[in-house]
């Protein structure tokens, strides 16, 4: 099994909904904000060739959005999704199996393209779209204070197409899917999303999602508010990054716009970085 690490491009969220309660003071040195109190962030996804099967690990906030929501958010960088995949030798088509770890628009946005006579379809059309019961039916009937996040035309289109299956949540195993260990699920930020851990190189991978969007946040306090149920999420964390530190887990990190990839250990101060480096020099 080889795992790449893809980048989508960049985009900026407000600094103090990503880091909640923490004074800026204090996030400021992690994440320097703009005039408008906006930091950069990546949409960093995973490319598992794992046999006959390539699997994507969410695919960042695509192309589709007309220029006023994307003026939202600010997205520069010059990579793509489909840059990076070419860069490593592959197109959508070659893409067997698409993983959400949830459908919030900046992990989900490429999964589904607008056709030149606009028309939705599918990005990657040979591909199988993963998802969960729990989360897909809290994703379609959201509630008003994530409705923003959870766009028609990024998750009904997947569906309609037939291509969607779930995991089973019982079993936290995709027994479709080799490549994962386990999937640890996780209700602090919505409703079960999914971290998919894997074994590589000897070591333990997992890719945190929204759990750890960056190495800003390993502390239990810096918690996003854009997170539903923010206790949950910290008591997840703290379970998730005591493993991690227990077993020299590698971390691989969404957003962290300079960081791929952590290990964590214990200190006097709780779970902190020890290492980082990116997931090609593992």
């Amino acid at each position: 099994m080889t795992i790449h690490t893809l980048d989508t491009g960049l985009f900026k969220l407000d600094g103090g909904a990503m880091f909640g309660v923490v004074p800026k003071s204090m996030w400021q040195k992690l994440n320097p904000a703009d005039e408008n109190n906006m930091c950069t962030w990546a949409m960093r996804c995973l490319l598992i060739e794992d046999g006959g099967r390539l699997v994507l690990v969410d695919n960042g906030i695509g192309d589709k959005q007309d220029q006023k929501f994307r003026g939202h958010f600010y997205l520069h960088g010059d990579d793509t999704l489909e840059k990076s995949l070419r860069k490593l030798g592959f197109t959508s088509a070659d893409i067997t199996d698409v993983f959400l770890t949830h459908l919030h628009f900046d992990h989900c946005g490429g999964s589904v393209v607008r056709t030149a006579d606009d028309k939705l379809q599918l990005a990657f059309q040979n591909a199988t779209y993963w998802s969960n019961q729990s989360h897909w039916d809290w994703a379609v009937t959201p509630n008003p204070r994530e409705k923003a996040s959870f766009l028609k035309e990024n998750i009904l289109p997947i569906q309609e197409s037939g291509h969607l299956r779930f995991v089973d949540t019982a079993t936290g195993v995709p027994e479709a899917l080799p490549c994962f260990r386990e999937v640890i699920l996780a209700d602090g930020h919505t409703e079960k999303m999914m971290v998919p851990v894997m074994e590589y190189k000897g070591r333990t991978v997992a890719f945190m999602a929204d759990l750890l969007p960056s190495a800003g946040h390993v502390p239990l306090p810096y918690v996003m508010s854009y997170d539903m149920r923010p206790l949950v999420t910290m008591d997840e964390k703290e379970r998730v990054l005591r493993r991690a530190a227990d077993e020299n887990w590698v971390l691989v990190l969404e957003h962290d716009p300079t960081t791929e990839c952590i290990t964590v250990q214990h200190t006097e101060k709780g779970v902190r970085v020890a290492e980082s480096f990116r997931l090609a020099d593992l």
